[in-house]
This record gives structure tokens, sequence and C-alpha cells, in this order.
């Protein structure tokens, strides 16, 4: 960072849990060279009675193992997030940003924390745009110029399309590697070789009981693919996608 950059972020620190769970203190130009993948939730996601939002936990095909989210909106761009072929790596409530306004502390944890292909990393923070407050805003603002800081990109995502995510949330049931079956998927990646109605494909291949969670989970993998923007259904025009190599989960 530049003189002016350091004097500005000199305005943040932050806090994170490590993957031990000892919770660390860092200068905001230090954050880059911690690996916050692997860092832990810096709040817990409570479950009680009368509870406005819904908490609960999500299991990452990217990551192996459970990531937690606030709300349903969180849960739907967590499950964008996994889907995303370029990701690598995902965190959820990553980090504390702190900083003062006027002789007044403010905190700020954003919903996650995005490594991509390459190195990238964004930083999400999950809101429906209807439902951002004049404090919301500061804390993003804080948060935008933090992220700038370090290079990294930030984003505020809103409600997303019911459609997409209607199917995303449809084939991230057949994420986990146990609906893979190669022998099947083998076939299935040469019927969809040229493009077919979904179910006609599944069904050249074998009993749709079978073929079917492997479809989804060869979707799921983009190694099949189809309009996502259009209501998933047996109809739907299915082919091979370009350069498909599969990923993980």
């Amino acid at each position: 960072m530049s003189a002016d950059s350091l004097d500005v972020a000199s305005r943040f620190d932050v806090a994170y849990v490590d993957a031990d769970g000892v919770e660390r203190s860092v200068k905001l130009e230090e954050l880059s060279r911690v690996k916050l993948e692997a860092a832990r939730p810096v709040r817990s996601f409570p479950s009680y009675a009368g509870q406005r939002n819904y908490p609960g936990w999500y299991w990452s095909a990217t990551m192996g193992r459970l990531v937690g989210f606030e709300s349903w909106v969180e849960r739907d761009h967590l499950i964008a997030i996994d889907f995303d072929p370029v990701v690598t790596a995902v965190a959820s409530q990553p980090f504390w940003l702190r900083w003062s306004v006027d002789g007044r502390l403010r905190r700020h944890a954003p919903d996650f924390f995005v490594r991509v292909a390459g190195g990238g990393v964004l930083v999400l923070d999950s809101r429906p745009l209807d439902r951002i407050g004049e404090s919301d805003r500061e804390a993003f603002q804080a948060t935008q110029q933090a992220c700038d800081l370090l290079g990294w990109r930030y984003a505020v995502w809103g409600t997303m399309n019911g459609v997409v995510v209607a199917n995303q949330r449809w084939l991230a049931g057949y994420r986990h590697p146990r609906c893979m079956d190669e022998a099947v998927a083998a076939q299935l990646r040469e019927v969809f070789a040229q493009p077919l109605a979904l179910m006609d494909g599944a069904e050249l291949v074998g009993d749709p009981i079978a073929t079917l969670p492997v479809l989804f989970h060869l979707m799921w993998r983009h190694e099949l693919e189809a309009d996502l923007s259009l209501v998933l259904s047996d109809r739907s025009i299915v082919k091979t996608a370009m350069g498909a190599g599969g990923r993980r989960g």
C-alpha cells in the first residue's frame, strides 16, 4: 500500500477467529495474508422461537464441510456461490471490521468471504435491497473502502431471481459425490453430446431412478448444462458443457 493508503487503512482494524478457535486482531493491511477461508465464523447462528430470520448450516461441495447462513436470502446466495465453478473457497461471517465515526465505535461482519480461481477475493453482504437502512449503508460503505484498499471486490447482493434460485436449489440436492456413478455419467455425457430433452436422455441411458441423480450431479458440476433462467423440467434441453472437465462435488 502507498503511504496515503496506509493512512486510510489505519482507520480500520480487523478481528477474526482462526481454525483453532482463537480470536486474533490484525491491521487491515495484514488481512490479505490471512487464510480467511479456514477461519471460523466470528458470530454464531442462533435459532429460537419467534425468530424473524432463518439461520442454518449448508453442506458446501466446494469446502466439503458445513458453512453457516443467517437467512434464506443468505442461503440462496451461498448455494449460488457453491455452484459457481470459479469459486475455490467460501467462509461465512469471516471477520469483524472495526472503525470509528465521530468517536463512536462501529463494527461490521460481512456475510461471506469468497476466494476465486487465480486468487481473487470477493467479500459479500446479503441483504434485500428494500431492507437496507442508513446504518447498513454506512457499514457497507466502510467495507467497500476497506476492500478497495486490499484490492478485493466487494458487493451487496439482494434477492435473486426466483426461477434461478429454485433451479440451483434443486441441483444442490444432488451436489454430494455420493450421487456420482462414473459408468452412468460416461453414458450421459455421450447421450447429451447433442442437445436433447432431459428426460429423453435419462431414459436412453437407463431407469430414470438410477440415471437422474447422476444427471443432476453432472449439471451441478457444470459437465452438463441447461438454461437455468427457465424452469427446469423433464423437457428442458440439456447438452454437454463446452470444455466440461468436471469440478468438485
